[in-house]
């Protein structure tokens, strides 16, 4: 069968998206587009959530097992006029040492391109010169005058970076908001494998919103799908220089299972069992705290969901300029879609907390 995913197209159309947290409709319509061609129904709930369903060929009722990967993105919003520039603040976590100097394109009541400047730093204090600028202190011209600026832009408008997708050497590829739509990319990546593969248990595949600020998506649609499993998929921090060994993980080695009390032991032990079966190379990170993710939100829903979480090695994170290896996309979906084959009632049972003998 012909596959239907064009990794690094899709990747770029996404990343270079705006969706920012609570603003995503501009990416939505086209992870729902790329997901249409995958699933027998995709719709969109009440919170923004793309939902995606792949039914499985087991007796009904079928047990049901959820994806999710968050399409939003940190960005900007403006606070201020101030004499014919922009303040702002952020949505979501950005690294204020990133800003400076940056491209940006304001969503006024039209689209404005512009800059991120401040003080020259000839007019700065001694003891300013060498800390990054506060963010307070940082504007946006998009080069207009005062009462232009008034007719074209209001507080509460949106600014997300203007960042072009970059082919990097080795596979590697560069940036905007590959936290977490990568991981969107191998949702995708997995139901595409799906279509040639049996599996008895529905699939949900979920395109969540404002994970970064609060995983408020995962939260709504867990709760609606109630799923047997859930398996978040987020990125992880890959390895480079002032990030240490023990925090990070190798990009272009497969994705990492977290470990912890976030994570459901058997989860972890089957998608660790199926990745040296098919020989996907996979990593390991521990988190001894509830993750960061969507699958924090998962595995608290309802009266609790058995939920795992895979992610994706990514240098840069939080920054315009996110980096990773395709491969590591490609290993991720495929170990889903081997994993989500091999599910079966006998595995339910080996979800239970009773030891054996009881």
């Amino acid at each position: 069968m012909e596959v239907a995913v064009e990794v690094i197209p899709l990747l770029k159309s996404l990343s270079e998206a705006s969706g920012v947290s609570g603003y995503e409709h501009q990416v939505r319509d086209l992870v729902t587009e790329a997901f249409a061609t995958l699933a027998d129904e995709v719709r969109v709930d009440p919170m923004g959530n793309v939902i995606a369903v792949k039914q499985g060929v087991g007796t009904e009722p079928r047990r049901r097992v959820m994806l999710a990967a968050h399409m939003d993105e940190i960005g900007l919003i403006v606070s201020m006029l101030d004499q014919g520039f922009l303040r702002f603040t952020q949505v979501g976590g950005f690294d204020e040492r990133t800003l400076m100097g940056q491209e940006v394109m304001v969503h006024g009541r039209r689209d404005l391109p512009g800059i991120i400047g401040s003080r020259p730093p000839h007019v700065l204090g001694e003891g300013e010169r060498n800390k990054p600028v506060p963010m307070d202190e940082l504007f946006i011209d998009v080069g207009l005058t005062h009462s232009e600026l008034q007719a074209a832009v209001r507080v509460g408008d949106l600014v997300t970076i203007r960042r072009p997708f970059v082919e990097l050497n080795n596979g590697r590829v560069c940036g905007k908001a590959f936290d977490d739509r990568a991981a969107v990319v191998s949702v995708a990546l997995c139901l595409d494998a799906l279509r040639t593969l049996e599996h008895e248990w529905d699939v949900f595949a979920v395109a969540t919103v404002q994970e970064e600020v609060g995983v408020r998506g995962a939260t709504t649609s867990a709760y609606g799908i109630v799923p047997d499993i859930g398996i978040a998929i987020d990125v992880g921090f890959g390895k480079q220089p002032g990030v240490s060994e023990r925090h990070s993980i190798d990009l272009d080695k497969g994705p990492a299972l977290c470990i912890g009390p976030n994570i459901h032991p058997a989860m972890f032990a089957e998608l660790k069992r199926v990745a040296d079966a098919f020989e996907i190379p996979v990593q390991v990170e521990v988190s001894p705290r509830p993750t960061g993710t969507d699958a924090r939100a998962i595995q608290v829903t309802r009266e609790g969901i058995p939920t795992a979480l895979l992610s994706i090695p990514l240098r840069n994170m939080h920054t315009p300029i996110e980096t990773l290896a395709v491969k590591d996309l490609v290993r991720t979906g495929r170990l889903m879609a081997q994993f989500i084959a091999g599910l079966d009632e006998a595995f339910v049972d080996r979800l239970s907390w009773e030891e054996e003998g009881e």
